[in-house]
Parts: C-alpha cells; structure tokens; sequence
C-alpha cells in the first residue's frame, strides 16, 4: 500500500511540471499536444483552449518611490505610493520589429525599435492593439511554416484563420473606442493602423494597406501643427504633441532595403565587388541598359528623398511657431520638386527602354513609395482650403497603384504556388 501511494505521488509531482503549451492545460496540469490555433485535447474533451502564452516578453520593474516625483515626504503621515512599472523586453521589441515587415525575412533591418516599444507598452492596456498585435504574429507565423502562397491556391491554416479572426476582434473594438468619448481613441487609433498596415503586407492586399495610410495620415494632418492663412502669424496648434509618428513609421517601412532591387554587382581583379550601374541612366547607351539595372539606381535617389523627408518631419514635431512653421515650407516644396524630377525620370527611362509585357514589379513598388511620400508631404505644414481636394486626388491616384501592386502580386504568387507548390516561398517583397 505505500510503494502504490508514493507511486501515484510521484507521477503527480510529475504532472505538474507543464512549462510549456496552452494555458488550459497547464491549469489543468496535463500535457499539452501544443496544436495551433488550438489546443486538439482541449478540442477533443469539449473545453475551452485559451490559447497560448504570447512570444514578446515583459518583465516587471522594482517598485518606484513617488515621494521625489510628488513632492510628498515619507514623514508627513502619508505613504509613499509604489507602482510598479511593465517594461518590454528587448527579445520582444526585436520580434515585433521583425513582424512588422515582410523584407526582414531577408535579414533587412528596419530600425523600427521604438515604435515597436509603444505598440508592446500599449497592448498591456488596449484590447484592440493586442488583438492586432496576435493577429501579426499569426498571419506572419503563418507566412514563414506555410509558404507565400495565397488561400485561394492551397487550403487555408488554421493560423490563418485565428489571425484574420484576431483582426477583426481589433478592428471592431478600435470602432468602439473612436465612438466612445473620453477614450484615448486617437492614439489607440495610429497604433492600430502601424499594425493594419503590416497585417495587409503580410496578406499581400496593397490596396488594404493603401487604405489605412490614408485613414492613418489623415489623423496625422488634423492634429499635428500648421501655420493658419487665414490668421497671420497664427500657428494651429498640435492637439495631441504626444501621438505615434505613423508618417515616420510608414516611410521606414518603404525605405528600408528590397531584395528585388538591390544593385547587380560583379568582381574586380581584387575581388572586391562594384556596382555595374554606377553612372546616371542618360549617360549610358540605350541598347546597354534596361530595367533592371535602372531599377536600384532609381530606388537609390528615390530613398534619398525619403531620408531627407524623415530629417524634415523631425523639424516639423519640434515647430513652436508660425515664423518656424513658414520657413520649413520652402524646404517641403523643395522635397516634392524632388519628387517631382525623379518621377519624370522614371518615366523617361520606362518609355525608352520599357520590354514587352508589364513593368517589373519592383518598378511597380517604387511607384507606390513615390505616392506614399508625396501624400505624406502635402499634409504636412498645410491649412489651405484647397489641400482635401489635392489630397482626395493624390489618394485616389494612391489606390490605383496599389491595385496595380496587388494584382501584380496576387499573378505571381498563384503563378508560383501552382508550379512548386504551397511549401516554397515567393520572393517578391
């Protein structure tokens, strides 16, 4: 009788050592099949699985003293209170950054640390950026073990599936929290559109993520400051100093390399490696060049201007008045002239030495960056009655070149998958 009870003792002890799987199981103290979505025992038995423990990691900090920062002495009879403060881990901050694009499957860095903080800190507090959160790491998860072929050539995942679930839980409670007044909606609302923006990357639905750039910088223009022409020397002020920089993260985002477009290189006798387009399209011989060559000398200048525009909307978060916010617009109309020229050159190389059939999607991804960036720049420092009609004009022109990115897109990847396969991935970005 006692061998048979420290026996089952033991196997107890056992059983609750679950360090791992679903947390239905490891209240129960069972060993979990770790299937996903969902757990199959949880499934199987008629019980509620509750999901997984999420990747990105927070840890609590010690308790912080408030007697310094309020002013109130231990010994004035009150106790000093002590929060203790969430922090994010950095392993979260780096995995989050990495979901937010595509490219980094490719080992590209985003540089998107800190967004990637504000989004985490965020989702402590805020369903419907935790519920985008889950969404991206589904869908992205999803993207990496299956392969980068759309629903329509292979079955959907069950991944796949809580993802777009997950999406939607954020989408309506985001609804839920503009209409309510008093929410911190606002903010709330561009955290979102950062995550909305990477979900539809991963989906491969650019005329999705054209849509929430709009939505999302359309925000950005109604509450940041810009000088008023209709008061002199007025400065509309910023309603919100302390919301998400969305213009910033977007061009991020389209700045950061593409694998597509990277520069043909070739050996020297050294063995070092030089670029093979490394003089302007119009000095070189038409029958000597063609797009894809042409395409990373384009991209090159075309991520110039996106680095200059970053420089000018940092001066643009520090405006404090009219005089400052006037003096910046010259430096804005400079930036679209740029825009302008490199649009022109485009077009002048794509005409001369364009091959049959459609541009090279890489063209077609330019297209799109050029139209992202134009629109960001005539929000900003702009109150003139006539900016929504060029806004609503360049936004209509935004979402045919994602429609044309989409289908693009969508023709490559059933192309793909009806060749190789659901297990191999695209390699367009």
């Amino acid at each position: 009788m006692t061998g048979s009870l420290v026996a089952r003792k033991r196997n107890i002890q056992c059983r609750t050592k679950v360090k791992t799987g679903c947390a239905t199981c490891r209240i129960r103290k069972v060993k979990c099949d770790e299937n996903k979505p969902f757990c199959q025992k949880c499934v199987d038995t008629g019980r509620t699985c509750d999901g997984y423990e999420s990747p990105f990691r927070f840890f609590t900090s010690q308790p912080i003293n408030n007697a310094h920062t309020g002013g109130i002495k231990s010994g004035a009879g009150l106790q000093p209170v002590r929060p203790t403060l969430t922090e994010i881990a950095p392993q979260a901050i780096d995995l989050l950054n990495r979901y937010f694009s595509t490219k980094t499957m490719f080992d590209v860095k985003l540089g998107c640390d800190e967004e990637a903080r504000q989004i985490l800190q965020a989702s402590l507090t805020d369903p419907p950026i935790r519920h985008a959160v889950s969404s991206l790491r589904a869908l992205r998860e999803d993207l990496e073990t299956s392969g980068d072929v759309p629903a329509s050539v292979a079955q959907q995942t069950p991944s796949y599936g809580y993802g777009l679930q997950q999406y939607c839980m954020a989408l309506g409670g985001l609804a839920s929290n503009l209409s309510s007044p008093g929410s911190n909606g606002l903010k709330s609302a561009l955290l979102c559109c950062q995550i909305f923006i990477s979900i539809e990357q991963v989906r491969g639905n650019y005329v999705a993520m054209a849509q929430h750039i709009t939505q999302g910088l359309r925000i950005m223009h109604e509450y940041r400051a810009r000088p008023n022409f209709v008061a002199a020397n007025k400065l509309v002020p910023a309603y919100h100093d302390q919301l998400p920089f969305l213009d910033v993260f977007i061009i991020k985002l389209f700045a950061a390399p593409c694998k597509f477009a990277d520069p043909p290189a070739t050996a020297d006798i050294s063995g070092t490696t030089v670029s093979v387009c490394l003089i302007s399209p119009h000095q070189q011989p038409v029958e000597s060049r063609d797009l894809r060559t042409i395409a990373p000398d384009m991209r090159t200048e075309l991520t110039r201007i996106a680095a200059s525009t970053l420089e000018f909307l940092d001066k643009v978060s520090h405006v404090e008045s009219a005089g400052n916010a006037l003096r910046l617009l010259s430096e804005k109309a400079s930036l679209l002239d740029s825009l302008e020229s490199w649009l022109i050159d485009l077009e002048l190389v794509h005409t001369e030495i364009r091959p049959p059939g459609p541009e090279l999607i890489s063209v077609s991804f330019m297209r799109l960056f050029h139209q992202i960036l134009k629109i960001v720049l005539l929000g900003v420092l702009d109150s003139s009655p006539d900016l929504y009609a060029e806004l609503r004009t360049e936004n209509d022109r935004l979402q045919g070149v994602a429609s044309n990115v989409s289908e693009r897109i969508k023709a490559y990847r059933t192309c793909s998958g009806t060749r190789s396969g659901r297990g191999e991935r695209s390699k367009i970005r």
